[in-house]
């Protein structure tokens, strides 16, 4: 279960604004891969955690629903939110990876002011490039509550994205699917090809059997 056994070593080194830093839709066929940076109240850290703070989780692990009230929640009660993506042809350009990480930064530099410290979720330390101290922490959604609010940011801004762009681009559930290679997913591209929101480096076949 996440918690603020992070940040609080953090805390203590004068650091105040602690963003975490998370992304959604990596491994989706379709559409960006979308980014979100969420800096809480340092008073949070120091003290128990309470309310609805004890739910957030890693955005995978929380139904649809509940994503959807945390996040009303984080918008409203975060000292700072920032959200940035990398567009289908970005990743087509650059790979998935480094257009992951692109959205990132896009992520951090839309907080206002800017953050004094950053714990991303999965990047090691060396290869971000952030412009200020950060920590990169393998399953940090799970680890910490900072990460895991960012990661149910860009989840639930991501899953919207989908379900506006079904509109736009019928027949492929996006609303459903969220751009994922599901079954339905693939037996759409098979019968009406790619959209130009599709990431055409990614195995668009698939198995329909």
């Amino acid at each position: 279960m996440a918690d603020f056994k992070i940040e609080k070593k953090i805390l203590s080194q004068s650091c105040r604004r602690i963003a975490g830093v998370d992304e959604a839709g990596r491994g989706a066929l379709f559409g960006p891969v979308v980014a979100a940076a969420v800096v809480f109240p340092s008073r949070w850290i120091s003290r128990p955690v309470k309310g609805w703070l004890r739910q957030v989780d890693d955005s995978k692990l929380l139904a649809p629903l509940k994503r959807r009230e945390l996040a009303r929640s984080i918008l409203a009660e975060a000292d700072g939110i920032g959200v940035g993506l990398a567009t289908s042809l970005e990743i087509d350009e650059i790979n998935i990876y480094w257009a992951s990480l692109e959205a990132m930064k896009r992520a951090v530099a839309d907080l206002t002011p800017p953050p004094d410290f950053l714990l991303v979720d999965g990047f090691k330390r060396r290869e971000c490039g952030f412009g200020c101290p950060q920590l990169g922490i393998p399953g940090g959604d799970r680890k910490s509550l900072t990460v895991a609010a960012a990661s149910i940011v860009a989840k639930v801004v991501r899953d919207e994205m989908m379900r506006r762009l079904e509109d736009f681009f019928t027949g492929y559930h996006l609303a459903r699917n969220k751009g994922y290679g599901t079954k339905e997913h693939y037996l759409a591209l098979r019968e009406k090809g790619p959209t130009p929101l599709h990431r055409l480096t990614f195995n668009l076949e698939g198995k329909v059997g």
